[in-house]
């Protein structure tokens, strides 16, 4: 004789591992701590600003771009 499965509970069942899954994903990309992040941030704005600062062609930068000392 066949077993008799609640198809409710398979979708639920089957809803749930979608979720576990895209979860566990999630943590891995995104679980970062606020350390580890900010010592991202740190690297790659000193890259960036190696890498700027040693252009053989400088760009020109918008007024937009420059600001005052005063923050105005």
């Amino acid at each position: 004789m066949a077993e008799i499965v609640n198809l409710r509970l398979v979708k639920k069942r089957k809803a749930k591992e979608a979720n576990d899954k895209a979860a566990a994903e999630n943590r891995i990309l995104y679980g970062r701590t606020k350390v580890e992040k900010q010592y991202e941030r740190e690297a790659n704005c000193k890259t960036t600003r190696f890498l700027d600062d040693h252009r053989l062609e400088k760009r020109a930068v918008p007024e937009a771009e420059v600001s005052d000392p005063d923050g105005k």
